[in-house]
Protein backbone atom coordinates (compact mmCIF):
# COMPACT_ATOMS: atom_id res chain seq x y z
CA UNK A 1 0.00 0.00 0.00
CA UNK A 2 1.21 3.60 -0.96
CA UNK A 3 1.93 5.80 1.99
CA UNK A 4 -0.42 8.87 1.96
CA UNK A 5 0.76 11.67 0.51
CA UNK A 6 1.98 14.35 3.10
CA UNK A 7 2.49 11.61 5.68
CA UNK A 8 6.16 10.56 6.31
CA UNK A 9 6.09 6.77 7.14
CA UNK A 10 7.24 5.48 10.29
CA UNK A 11 10.70 3.67 10.07
CA UNK A 12 10.30 -0.21 11.37
CA UNK A 13 12.16 -1.09 14.50
CA UNK A 14 15.00 -3.01 14.25
CA UNK A 15 15.00 -6.53 15.56
CA UNK A 16 16.41 -6.85 18.50
CA UNK A 17 20.04 -8.49 18.48
CA UNK A 18 20.46 -11.35 20.31
CA UNK A 19 23.80 -11.68 22.73
CA UNK A 20 25.95 -14.67 20.84
CA UNK A 21 26.32 -17.47 22.75
CA UNK A 22 27.62 -21.19 22.14
CA UNK A 23 27.08 -24.24 24.10
CA UNK A 24 29.20 -25.76 26.15
CA UNK A 25 29.04 -29.73 28.03
CA UNK A 26 29.08 -29.63 32.06
CA UNK A 27 32.17 -32.12 31.63
CA UNK A 28 34.25 -29.59 29.43
CA UNK A 29 33.38 -26.73 32.52
CA UNK A 30 34.67 -29.13 35.36
CA UNK A 31 37.84 -29.94 33.09
CA UNK A 32 38.84 -25.98 32.67
CA UNK A 33 38.06 -25.42 36.45
CA UNK A 34 40.24 -28.11 37.01
CA UNK A 35 42.91 -26.96 34.74
CA UNK A 36 42.38 -23.38 36.47
CA UNK A 37 42.80 -24.75 39.99
CA UNK A 38 46.18 -26.64 39.06
CA UNK A 39 47.23 -23.39 37.86
CA UNK A 40 46.58 -21.57 40.88
CA UNK A 41 48.25 -24.42 42.97
CA UNK A 42 51.30 -24.45 40.94
CA UNK A 43 51.53 -20.26 41.31
CA UNK A 44 51.73 -20.90 45.09
CA UNK A 45 53.96 -23.65 44.98
CA UNK A 46 56.19 -21.75 42.85
CA UNK A 47 55.57 -18.99 45.62
CA UNK A 48 56.82 -20.63 47.87
CA UNK A 49 59.70 -22.61 46.68
CA UNK A 50 60.96 -19.01 45.84
CA UNK A 51 60.06 -17.74 49.40
CA UNK A 52 63.52 -19.59 50.47
CA UNK A 53 65.36 -17.26 48.29
CA UNK A 54 66.64 -14.20 48.34
CA UNK A 55 63.92 -12.08 46.01
CA UNK A 56 64.47 -8.79 43.95
CA UNK A 57 61.55 -6.68 44.06
CA UNK A 58 61.02 -7.11 39.90
CA UNK A 59 60.56 -11.01 40.77
CA UNK A 60 58.01 -10.31 43.72
CA UNK A 61 55.97 -7.90 41.65
CA UNK A 62 56.39 -10.33 38.77
CA UNK A 63 54.74 -13.47 40.78
CA UNK A 64 51.88 -10.60 42.28
CA UNK A 65 50.78 -9.64 39.08
CA UNK A 66 50.89 -13.53 37.57
CA UNK A 67 48.55 -13.92 40.88
CA UNK A 68 46.12 -11.20 39.86
CA UNK A 69 45.37 -12.33 36.81
CA UNK A 70 45.15 -15.95 37.79
CA UNK A 71 42.88 -14.84 40.41
CA UNK A 72 41.10 -13.29 37.55
CA UNK A 73 40.93 -16.18 35.57
CA UNK A 74 39.69 -18.40 38.64
CA UNK A 75 37.01 -15.61 38.84
CA UNK A 76 35.69 -16.41 35.20
CA UNK A 77 36.03 -19.57 35.15
CA UNK A 78 33.47 -19.91 38.14
CA UNK A 79 31.04 -17.43 36.40
CA UNK A 80 30.52 -19.87 33.52
CA UNK A 81 29.78 -22.56 36.23
CA UNK A 82 26.97 -20.67 37.80
CA UNK A 83 23.57 -20.92 36.48
CA UNK A 84 20.63 -18.98 38.31
CA UNK A 85 18.69 -20.36 41.02
CA UNK A 86 15.00 -19.87 39.26
CA UNK A 87 16.01 -23.71 37.36
CA UNK A 88 15.13 -25.18 40.86
CA UNK A 89 12.87 -22.45 42.31
CA UNK A 90 10.56 -22.36 39.27
CA UNK A 91 8.80 -25.54 39.93
CA UNK A 92 7.84 -24.69 43.91
CA UNK A 93 4.80 -22.63 43.48
CA UNK A 94 2.94 -25.65 40.97
CA UNK A 95 4.34 -27.64 44.35
CA UNK A 96 2.91 -26.09 46.40
CA UNK A 97 -0.52 -25.64 45.31
CA UNK A 98 -0.67 -28.94 44.42
CA UNK A 99 0.34 -29.93 48.30
CA UNK A 100 -2.98 -27.20 49.35
CA UNK A 101 -5.38 -28.91 46.77
CA UNK A 102 -5.59 -32.26 48.39
CA UNK A 103 -5.14 -30.94 51.58
CA UNK A 104 -8.11 -28.47 50.86
CA UNK A 105 -6.08 -25.48 51.15
CA UNK A 106 -5.45 -21.86 49.35
CA UNK A 107 -1.93 -20.73 49.22
CA UNK A 108 -0.04 -17.53 47.44
CA UNK A 109 3.65 -18.14 46.42
CA UNK A 110 6.15 -15.23 45.67
CA UNK A 111 10.03 -15.85 44.82
CA UNK A 112 12.53 -13.82 45.15
CA UNK A 113 15.87 -13.27 44.27
CA UNK A 114 15.30 -16.49 41.58
CA UNK A 115 17.86 -14.69 39.35
CA UNK A 116 20.64 -14.69 41.37
CA UNK A 117 23.59 -17.41 40.35
CA UNK A 118 25.08 -20.63 42.47
CA UNK A 119 27.05 -23.35 40.91
CA UNK A 120 25.20 -25.56 39.26
CA UNK A 121 26.62 -28.79 41.11
CA UNK A 122 25.37 -26.75 44.42
CA UNK A 123 22.19 -25.69 42.56
CA UNK A 124 21.29 -29.70 41.58
CA UNK A 125 21.77 -30.83 45.03
CA UNK A 126 19.36 -28.11 46.66
CA UNK A 127 15.94 -29.40 44.68
CA UNK A 128 15.29 -32.21 47.13
CA UNK A 129 15.41 -30.00 50.50
CA UNK A 130 13.53 -27.30 49.21
CA UNK A 131 11.24 -29.20 48.11
CA UNK A 132 10.71 -30.93 51.23
CA UNK A 133 10.84 -27.71 53.18
CA UNK A 134 7.92 -26.35 50.73
CA UNK A 135 5.83 -29.44 51.11
CA UNK A 136 5.92 -29.12 54.73
CA UNK A 137 5.53 -24.88 55.19
CA UNK A 138 2.05 -25.76 53.15
CA UNK A 139 1.03 -29.34 54.77
CA UNK A 140 1.93 -28.68 58.12
CA UNK A 141 2.30 -24.75 58.32
CA UNK A 142 -0.37 -23.09 56.66
CA UNK A 143 -3.57 -23.82 58.14
CA UNK A 144 -7.06 -24.70 56.46
CA UNK A 145 -9.85 -21.47 55.43
CA UNK A 146 -11.98 -21.93 58.51
CA UNK A 147 -8.93 -21.96 61.09
CA UNK A 148 -7.48 -18.61 59.36
CA UNK A 149 -11.19 -16.71 59.55
CA UNK A 150 -10.82 -17.96 63.36
CA UNK A 151 -7.10 -16.59 63.78
CA UNK A 152 -8.02 -12.99 61.45
CA UNK A 153 -6.06 -14.24 58.33
CA UNK A 154 -6.88 -14.20 54.91
CA UNK A 155 -8.27 -17.34 53.66
CA UNK A 156 -5.35 -17.44 51.40
CA UNK A 157 -2.00 -18.77 52.89
CA UNK A 158 1.02 -17.67 52.33
CA UNK A 159 4.43 -18.55 51.30
CA UNK A 160 7.53 -16.68 50.62
CA UNK A 161 11.04 -18.32 48.93
CA UNK A 162 13.64 -15.39 48.98
CA UNK A 163 17.27 -16.09 47.90
CA UNK A 164 19.90 -13.44 48.45
CA UNK A 165 23.40 -12.68 48.30
CA UNK A 166 25.53 -12.71 51.55
CA UNK A 167 29.31 -12.13 50.67
CA UNK A 168 30.46 -15.34 49.25
CA UNK A 169 27.51 -17.05 50.17
CA UNK A 170 23.52 -17.79 48.76
CA UNK A 171 20.87 -17.64 51.60
CA UNK A 172 17.72 -19.27 50.62
CA UNK A 173 14.59 -18.18 52.89
CA UNK A 174 10.98 -20.31 53.08
CA UNK A 175 9.02 -18.71 55.30
CA UNK A 176 5.05 -18.74 55.41
CA UNK A 177 2.34 -17.43 57.53
CA UNK A 178 0.92 -20.35 59.32
CA UNK A 179 0.47 -21.65 62.57
CA UNK A 180 4.20 -21.70 63.38
CA UNK A 181 5.48 -24.97 65.09
CA UNK A 182 4.13 -25.77 69.16
CA UNK A 183 7.18 -25.89 70.48
CA UNK A 184 5.71 -27.73 74.07
CA UNK A 185 4.82 -30.40 71.57
CA UNK A 186 8.07 -30.67 70.11
CA UNK A 187 10.11 -30.51 73.39
CA UNK A 188 7.66 -33.37 74.22
CA UNK A 189 8.94 -35.24 71.55
CA UNK A 190 12.30 -35.43 71.70
CA UNK A 191 11.90 -36.33 75.23
CA UNK A 192 9.63 -39.03 74.02
CA UNK A 193 12.72 -40.46 71.74
CA UNK A 194 15.42 -40.19 74.35
CA UNK A 195 17.00 -37.18 72.74
CA UNK A 196 16.33 -34.70 75.74
CA UNK A 197 16.65 -35.11 79.10
CA UNK A 198 13.41 -34.19 81.28
CA UNK A 199 15.18 -32.08 83.71
CA UNK A 200 17.14 -29.80 80.88
CA UNK A 201 13.65 -28.99 78.43
CA UNK A 202 12.10 -26.26 80.66
CA UNK A 203 15.36 -24.32 80.38
CA UNK A 204 16.01 -24.58 76.55
CA UNK A 205 15.74 -21.25 74.98
CA UNK A 206 13.03 -21.50 71.94
CA UNK A 207 16.17 -21.22 69.23
CA UNK A 208 17.15 -24.50 70.51
CA UNK A 209 13.93 -26.02 70.99
CA UNK A 210 13.60 -25.16 67.25
CA UNK A 211 16.47 -26.63 66.54
CA UNK A 212 15.18 -30.39 67.41
CA UNK A 213 13.26 -30.29 64.28
CA UNK A 214 16.80 -31.36 62.53
CA UNK A 215 17.54 -34.35 64.52
CA UNK A 216 16.01 -37.67 63.40
CA UNK A 217 12.80 -38.92 64.56
CA UNK A 218 11.37 -35.88 66.13
CA UNK A 219 8.08 -34.89 64.72
CA UNK A 220 4.79 -33.14 65.74
CA UNK A 221 2.63 -34.08 62.95
CA UNK A 222 -0.65 -35.17 63.95
CA UNK A 223 -0.65 -37.61 61.04
CA UNK A 224 0.87 -39.14 59.05
CA UNK A 225 0.11 -37.98 55.48
CA UNK A 226 1.14 -38.24 51.89
CA UNK A 227 3.54 -35.11 53.01
CA UNK A 228 5.78 -36.11 55.63
CA UNK A 229 5.53 -34.21 58.86
CA UNK A 230 7.44 -31.14 60.15
CA UNK A 231 10.40 -32.74 61.47
CA UNK A 232 10.67 -36.20 59.49
CA UNK A 233 13.23 -35.60 56.93
CA UNK A 234 14.68 -32.48 58.33
CA UNK A 235 17.28 -34.13 59.40
CA UNK A 236 18.65 -35.11 55.43
CA UNK A 237 18.37 -31.26 54.54
CA UNK A 238 20.25 -30.35 57.04
CA UNK A 239 22.85 -33.20 56.24
CA UNK A 240 22.84 -32.22 52.76
CA UNK A 241 22.95 -28.30 53.49
CA UNK A 242 26.02 -28.79 55.54
CA UNK A 243 27.64 -31.58 52.72
CA UNK A 244 27.84 -28.80 50.56
CA UNK A 245 29.79 -26.73 53.37
CA UNK A 246 26.29 -24.74 54.00
CA UNK A 247 23.93 -23.96 56.94
CA UNK A 248 20.56 -24.52 58.07
CA UNK A 249 18.44 -22.45 60.67
CA UNK A 250 14.88 -21.82 61.57
CA UNK A 251 12.59 -19.69 63.02
CA UNK A 252 9.06 -20.50 64.17
CA UNK A 253 6.58 -18.02 66.31
CA UNK A 254 3.06 -19.56 67.22
CA UNK A 255 -0.02 -18.32 65.65
CA UNK A 256 2.42 -16.10 63.26
CA UNK A 257 4.87 -19.04 60.65
CA UNK A 258 7.97 -20.19 60.08
CA UNK A 259 10.84 -19.28 58.29
CA UNK A 260 13.80 -22.12 57.25
CA UNK A 261 17.00 -20.53 55.72
CA UNK A 262 19.39 -22.28 53.75
CA UNK A 263 22.98 -20.79 53.41
CA UNK A 264 24.97 -22.30 50.69
CA UNK A 265 28.41 -21.61 49.47
CA UNK A 266 28.11 -19.73 45.93
CA UNK A 267 30.86 -22.02 44.37
CA UNK A 268 31.94 -25.38 45.74
CA UNK A 269 35.54 -25.48 44.20
CA UNK A 270 36.96 -23.49 46.44
CA UNK A 271 36.58 -23.24 50.32
CA UNK A 272 38.13 -21.53 53.93
CA UNK A 273 38.80 -24.15 55.83
CA UNK A 274 41.27 -24.70 59.08
CA UNK A 275 43.82 -26.86 58.46
CA UNK A 276 44.73 -29.25 61.54
CA UNK A 277 47.73 -31.67 62.31
CA UNK A 278 47.29 -35.10 63.15
CA UNK A 279 50.03 -37.68 63.93
CA UNK A 280 52.14 -37.00 61.15
CA UNK A 281 49.72 -35.63 58.83
CA UNK A 282 48.06 -32.57 57.65
CA UNK A 283 44.14 -32.19 57.22
CA UNK A 284 41.51 -29.90 56.80
CA UNK A 285 38.10 -28.99 58.66
CA UNK A 286 35.45 -26.79 56.83
CA UNK A 287 35.62 -23.61 58.69
CA UNK A 288 31.93 -22.89 58.35
CA UNK A 289 31.70 -26.14 60.73
CA UNK A 290 34.08 -24.80 63.40
CA UNK A 291 32.78 -22.45 66.01
CA UNK A 292 36.12 -21.96 67.47
CA UNK A 293 39.33 -23.30 68.38
CA UNK A 294 40.93 -23.09 72.18
CA UNK A 295 43.37 -25.17 74.29
CA UNK A 296 42.31 -26.83 77.46
CA UNK A 297 44.53 -28.53 79.79
CA UNK A 298 45.01 -32.49 79.55
CA UNK A 299 43.89 -33.24 83.06
CA UNK A 300 40.84 -31.28 82.30
CA UNK A 301 39.71 -34.15 80.03
CA UNK A 302 37.86 -37.07 82.34
CA UNK A 303 36.82 -40.10 80.83
CA UNK A 304 34.02 -42.22 81.96
CA UNK A 305 32.66 -45.30 79.80
CA UNK A 306 35.17 -45.00 77.37
CA UNK A 307 34.16 -41.55 76.05
CA UNK A 308 35.62 -38.44 77.73
CA UNK A 309 34.31 -35.05 78.51
CA UNK A 310 35.67 -31.45 79.38
CA UNK A 311 33.77 -28.58 80.53
CA UNK A 312 34.18 -25.56 77.87
CA UNK A 313 31.71 -22.44 79.10
CA UNK A 314 30.45 -24.43 81.89
CA UNK A 315 28.82 -27.27 79.75
CA UNK A 316 30.15 -30.52 79.98
CA UNK A 317 31.03 -31.09 75.58
CA UNK A 318 32.24 -34.43 74.37
CA UNK A 319 35.93 -34.82 73.08
CA UNK A 320 36.56 -36.73 70.16
CA UNK A 321 40.32 -37.55 69.40
CA UNK A 322 40.91 -37.06 65.76
CA UNK A 323 43.54 -39.44 65.23
CA UNK A 324 41.12 -42.48 66.95
CA UNK A 325 38.36 -41.30 64.13
CA UNK A 326 40.64 -41.80 60.56
CA UNK A 327 42.64 -44.64 62.07
CA UNK A 328 46.06 -42.33 62.66
CA UNK A 329 48.98 -42.96 65.45
CA UNK A 330 47.22 -41.48 68.37
CA UNK A 331 49.29 -39.14 70.43
CA UNK A 332 49.04 -38.60 74.21
CA UNK A 333 50.28 -34.67 75.83
CA UNK A 334 50.18 -33.95 79.47
CA UNK A 335 50.41 -30.44 78.71
CA UNK A 336 47.74 -28.35 76.28
CA UNK A 337 45.10 -30.05 74.30
CA UNK A 338 44.08 -27.94 70.92
CA UNK A 339 40.40 -28.59 70.30
CA UNK A 340 38.38 -27.32 67.45
CA UNK A 341 34.45 -26.85 68.58
CA UNK A 342 32.66 -28.20 65.80
CA UNK A 343 29.60 -29.56 65.30
CA UNK A 344 28.72 -32.97 64.20
CA UNK A 345 24.84 -33.78 63.27
CA UNK A 346 23.49 -30.97 65.56
CA UNK A 347 25.70 -32.14 68.63
CA UNK A 348 28.28 -29.58 69.94
CA UNK A 349 31.84 -32.05 70.01
CA UNK A 350 35.99 -30.71 70.82
CA UNK A 351 37.69 -32.37 68.20
CA UNK A 352 41.14 -33.38 69.44
CA UNK A 353 44.11 -32.89 67.26
CA UNK A 354 47.90 -32.36 67.47
CA UNK A 355 48.26 -29.26 66.51
CA UNK A 356 46.13 -25.83 64.87
CA UNK A 357 47.53 -24.55 61.77
CA UNK A 358 45.40 -21.77 61.11
CA UNK A 359 42.56 -20.86 58.39
CA UNK A 360 43.40 -20.96 54.71
CA UNK A 361 41.35 -20.69 51.27
CA UNK A 362 41.83 -23.57 49.14
CA UNK A 363 40.61 -25.24 45.92
CA UNK A 364 38.60 -28.47 46.34
CA UNK A 365 39.58 -30.87 44.10
CA UNK A 366 37.38 -34.40 43.60
CA UNK A 367 38.60 -37.49 45.23
CA UNK A 368 40.01 -39.84 42.60
CA UNK A 369 37.84 -43.28 41.85
CA UNK A 370 39.91 -45.32 44.20
CA UNK A 371 38.62 -43.16 47.28
CA UNK A 372 35.41 -41.84 46.20
CA UNK A 373 33.86 -44.22 48.38
CA UNK A 374 35.33 -43.48 51.45
CA UNK A 375 32.56 -41.32 52.77
CA UNK A 376 34.73 -38.72 55.75
CA UNK A 377 36.74 -37.54 52.74
CA UNK A 378 35.04 -34.28 50.92
CA UNK A 379 37.84 -33.86 48.85
CA UNK A 380 41.42 -32.88 48.66
CA UNK A 381 44.12 -29.97 47.76
CA UNK A 382 47.64 -29.46 47.09
CA UNK A 383 49.10 -26.71 49.41
CA UNK A 384 51.95 -24.53 48.82
CA UNK A 385 54.65 -27.13 49.71
CA UNK A 386 53.30 -30.03 47.34
CA UNK A 387 51.44 -32.13 49.84
CA UNK A 388 48.20 -33.13 49.35
CA UNK A 389 45.80 -32.58 52.60
CA UNK A 390 41.92 -34.32 52.35
CA UNK A 391 38.92 -32.22 53.77
CA UNK A 392 37.24 -34.08 55.63
CA UNK A 393 32.95 -34.76 55.88
CA UNK A 394 32.44 -33.90 59.65
CA UNK A 395 29.10 -35.71 59.68
CA UNK A 396 30.98 -39.01 58.63
CA UNK A 397 33.23 -38.67 61.23
CA UNK A 398 31.25 -40.32 64.32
Amino acid sequence: MAASPGRAEAPSAAPPVASPTVRVRTETLDRFLGAVGEVILSTSQLRGTAAGERQSAELAAGFDSVERRVSELQRRVLDLRTTPLLRVMDTLPRVARQVAERSGKRVEVKLVGAELELDRSILDRLTEPLLHIVRNAVDHGIEGPDERAESGKTSVGQVIIEARREKDSIAIEVRDDGAGIDLEALCARAVEVGLLHPGLAEDLPPGEIAALVFQPGVSTAASVSEVSGRGVGMDAVKATIESLGGTVELRTERGVGTATTLRVPITAAVQRVLLVRVASERVALPITKVERILEVPADSIERSGGESFTLIDDEPVPVLDLADLIKLEKSESSEAVPLALIEIRGARVGLRVDQLLGQQEIYVKPLPDLLSKVKVLAGLTVLEDGCPVFLLDLNHLA
